[in-house]
């Protein structure tokens, strides 16, 4: 079970809590030319906010990237958000240090390389527009629409129950019948923290974060995320530690438990996750 790092000086950095984080991290220290940085965009590089329109990367968040991304195999952002929205809510484009960043939207259908500046993307799943045009009527016909409010993604789309006047009873009313509309437009539903996203199956955080391994040929991975979404990430390196490639899992908050009691090691939010990256950098 993860466990809250206690309150450090500046150049250093809270431990692991784990024995296989503790080797994740010795490996990352000792060979950091050969380790990908893996992270999360939402919760875990920028706070969560009322509305994702608003959300931005902590201030401290990408000085420190562009501090540690020289020094290290790669960096990626993976994120559930379209790769060329992260990048801009992000700040990343055109920042020295992040030349070679990768951002790896809607769980890795998509891909943005900094080298080029491009987004790499397939068709569009026409289920996802079918879905987008039936869910308001949808969401008005069950009596949910107070309250809840629909975020357009692209590539998905995520209906947000933060707003209602108990938004975990709405979120948990809405899960089945959001599963079944999903399926019959050949979606799945992934759930976040008081969202329920319906996009199509096939694609997840685990499935990007191992095939990005991969292509780089990394010795040892980090990755930090703060939703269930997160958990196939989490998932991703514990196969790979199995396989004898070191790996540390870092949690942003503790409002997930089932990401939480897995994780290497527990920071407070995005701002105490920067502080990390930062000595982090400084380390290597």
């Amino acid at each position: 079970m993860g466990s809250s790092p206690y309150a450090e000086a500046a150049d250093s950095m809270p431990t692991p809590s784990t024995a296989a984080g503790r080797e994740g991290l010795a490996a990352l220290l000792e060979r950091p030319g050969q380790a990908v940085i893996a992270l999360d965009f939402d919760g875990t590089l920028a706070e969560i906010v009322p509305d994702p329109e608003q959300a931005r990367a902590h201030e401290r968040a990408v000085p420190a990237l562009a501090a540690l991304a020289p020094k290290v195999a790669s960096v990626a952002v993976i994120t559930g958000r379209p790769a060329g929205v992260a990048v801009r809510y992000g700040g990343f484009s055109g920042v020295t240090g992040l030349d070679r960043l990768v951002v790896l939207g809607h769980y890795g259908a998509e891909r943005w390389d900094a080298v080029t500046g491009t987004v790499r993307a397939p068709a569009p799943d026409p289920g996802v527009a079918a879905v987008r045009a039936e869910l308001p009527g949808f969401l008005d016909g069950i009596g949910a629409w107070q309250g809840t409010w629909i975020e357009e993604k692209g590539r998905a789309v995520a209906v947000h129950t933060r707003r209602a006047e108990d938004p975990q009873a709405a979120f948990d009313a809405l899960r089945e019948p959001l599963a079944e509309l999903a399926s019959r437009h050949g979606l799945i539903v992934e759930p976040g923290r008081m969202v329920l996203e319906l996009r199509p199956p096939g694609v997840d955080k685990g499935v990007a974060l191992s095939e990005y391994v991969r292509e780089v040929g990394a010795g040892s991975v980090l990755y930090a995320g703060d939703d269930l979404g997160d958990l196939a990430a989490y998932g991703a390196v514990e196969k790979l530690r199995s396989d004898g490639v070191p790996g540390l899992l870092l949690c942003s908050g503790d409002e997930v438990p089932e990401l939480a009691d897995r994780a290497d090691l527990v920071l407070s939010g995005p701002a105490q996750l920067a502080d990390f990256l930062a000595a982090l950098a400084r380390r290597v």
